[in-house]
């Protein structure tokens, strides 16, 4: 079997429609066409033998491999250094027209020699629909094409290509000032010559619509390369035609390696999405916020046009379709080894409460900044989905994580129902709904559920909000309860939540989102440390104050992007990522906790890093707190629940 490189040994390139996974040796080894959450072309990813690459690299081994984006782009640059000269593939998707969904697509790759001399290997190994259809192969003096079904590839090459089997390869030596183009064209006409002039033109275009679109970013803070980076990221993970964001680019990444918990994360989840316009209303990507608002706010719309059963699923493709289903594909081997691999998600049915707060929020916040005032229609339909909670709220759920071991009365998702219920009686007030808002009912449901939460939820054993009713389990997801303005950040209540939190829940600045061992989820194997729960655990810590602790924590995580800085969805004991890649809840908390950080940080008027010393005055001062918690916890007058 071939090697797979690691997930943190890649970086993503694409054109608002679909996106590529570039290795550092070269390959382009995950690839859906036409969109996200089509069936893949290369997945080389998930079986090196039978997933297909197209690969650009050196011959032989004798060379060391850097990556990096160019500046304030999607354009990646992989940079080959050998005793005999140094060379580069520059890669990267033209993106033309991207509001209008289309089946072509193009992936560019430029070769180009800096200093003195070396020679290439091409390879083209398609693999069409997961490794499962078979294609045919016809090979032109300038390039070839690959034809499955009713999908065509057309390579344009700017050398001779020699068929191998059903593939293609090409061996080329260049020297200092040399360039050479490949372009992998999606539903194109036939094969051409990739001429120099057409490929840097098309690079030059491309680098001008990323910088101009970043250009339109607000953010001056401490963290702005970072910051860049991630807003980038989010714009990859958009599809253009709708708005919709999916959560990550791939499928099947394990969060445990040779582990059962391997998902198919290609589309679009009311949550992120949810939680993404907080991130981009606080970079200044108004348009953005208010297309991902709209778009959640169209299914609503569809769902009560069909007297669905609930108004919101809790994720759909990119063009809106609930259409989910899970499989499994039996014939790949999964990510070194880790099966099954599914495509499709079968927890798309599951009831989960707290997408309805998360919605009410950031269309409340999207009003208040201007980005889409609120309209008539758009309050008469959330109306209905608050007439609809009224009546559901106290139910069980799946919650946030999606567990498959059964619903539970989760104190997260009783909080968001709170959420849902304030934003919607403040909208109502501001401008009047009629009718349709019954704003007595609705201010009764939310102060149900705040004393609900503040008893039910409140465990006095562990002096701490925990994950369900019916429980003493700690859970990350609380971490966002004075994000959405439930509880004050500097309730006492809410202060020996984190410290609980801190205690059980923390290792060196990174979070676990919960303990599967002591809240069985329905799956085997346990997980690594959630980054998006390490993003909450630094904003919750500098709202309550702890604002050096909170810094530390912050750019300890960013130690931990891979070299070009992006982030998978988990971190595994020994520090290598782990789960989908890259993954939007990711990036999308790291920029919502560089501006609580900033603002705190400023506020406090500390500029500038943490010093050693700081560091370990700030371990002192935890320490400190966790041996009040135990001398509270054993003190006569606590009482379990």
């Amino acid at each position: 079997m071939a090697e797979q490189p690691s997930i943190a040994d890649h970086a993503i390139i694409g054109d608002l429609q679909t996106a590529a996974l570039v290795a550092s040796n070269g390959d382009v080894d995950w690839f859906c066409t036409p969109r996200f959450d089509s069936p893949s072309v290369f997945a080389s990813l998930l079986d090196a033998d039978r997933g297909g690459r197209f690969g650009i690299a050196p011959e032989g081994d004798g060379h060391v491999t850097k990556q990096g984006y160019l500046g304030d782009t999607a354009v990646l640059a992989t940079r080959f250094m050998a005793e005999e000269g140094t060379g580069s593939v520059i890669d990267f998707m033209p993106v033309s027209d991207p509001e209008v969904a289309r089946d072509q697509h193009t992936i560019v790759r430029l070769v180009r020699i800096a200093r003195g001399r070396m020679r290439f290997r091409m390879s083209c190994a398609p693999r069409f629909d997961y490794g499962r259809a078979p294609h045919a192969v016809d090979v032109t003096p300038s390039g070839a094409v690959f034809e499955s079904g009713g999908t065509r590839l057309i390579l344009h090459a700017g050398v001779p290509l020699e068929q191998v089997g059903d593939d293609v390869v090409a061996s080329f030596e260049l020297e200092e000032g040399d360039v050479v183009g490949f372009i992998l064209e999606t539903a194109g006409d036939g094969p051409r010559p990739a001429e120099e002039g057409e490929v840097l033109a098309a690079l030059e275009r491309t680098v001008g619509f990323w910088r101009s679109w970043l250009a339109g970013s607000t953010y001056r803070g401490r963290w702005r390369e970072m910051v860049d980076r991630s807003a980038i990221t989010l714009k990859l993970l958009t599809y253009a035609p709708t708005g919709a964001l999916i959560a990550a680019a791939t499928a099947g990444l394990p969060e445990q390696l040779g582990g059962e918990r391997n998902w198919d994360y290609r589309f679009t989840w009311i949550r992120d999405s949810s939680f993404s316009v907080r991130a981009l209303l606080g970079l200044g990507f108004t348009e953005e916020a208010a297309q991902l608002v709209r778009w959640v706010g169209q299914r609503a719309r569809e769902s009560a046009g069909a007297n669905g059963a609930v108004p919101l699923k809790i994720m759909y493709r990119v063009d809106g379709s609930p259409d989910l289903v899970e499989e499994t594909l039996d014939h790949f081997s999964g990510y070194k080894g880790s099966r099954p691999v599914r495509i499709g998600n079968g927890a798309a049915d599951q009831i989960q409460q707290d997408i309805y707060g998360e919605f009410a929020d950031c269309a409340h916040e999207a009003d208040r900044l201007g980005a889409l005032p609120a309209s008539y229609e758009g309050g008469q339909d959330f109306a209905r989905v608050l007439n609809w909670l009224c009546e559901h709220w106290d139910q069980p759920d799946a919650g946030i994580w999606e567990t498959r071991g059964g619903q539970q009365a989760f104190t997260y998702g009783r909080v968001m129902c709170w959420v849902a219920f304030d934003r919607g009686i403040r909208q109502a007030t501001k401008y009047g709904r009629g009718r349709a808002a019954d704003i007595a009912r609705w201010t009764a449901a939310r102060e149900a559920i705040y004393e609900q939460v503040m008893t039910a939820g409140w465990h006095e054993g562990r002096q701490a909000f925990v994950q369900h009713f019916e429980t003493d389990v700690l859970d990350a997801s609380v971490l966002l309860a004075p994000v959405v303005g439930f509880i004050s950040s500097h309730d006492p209540r809410w202060l020996s939540t984190l410290d609980a939190i801190e205690e059980e829940l923390v290792t060196d600045s990174l979070v676990y989102r919960y303990n599967p061992a002591a809240s069985p989820d329905g799956l085997q194997g346990s997980e690594g440390t959630f980054s998006i729960c390490t993003m909450w655990y630094v904003d919750a810590m500098a709202r309550a104050g702890r604002v050096e602790e909170a810094r530390v924590a912050f750019e300890k995580m960013l130690t931990y992007a891979n070299p070009v800085g992006l982030y998978s969805e988990e971190i595994a004991l020994n520090g290598e990522q782990i789960g989908n890649f890259p993954q939007a809840f990711t990036h999308l908390s790291l920029i919502n906790a560089a501006l609580t950080l900033d603002a705190e940080l400023d506020l406090a008027g500390r500029p500038g890093h943490v010093s050693g010393d700081g560091t370990g005055a700030i371990a002192a001062a935890a320490s400190q707190r966790r041996a009040d918690r135990r001398s509270v916890a054993k003190s006569p007058s606590t009482s379990p629940r």
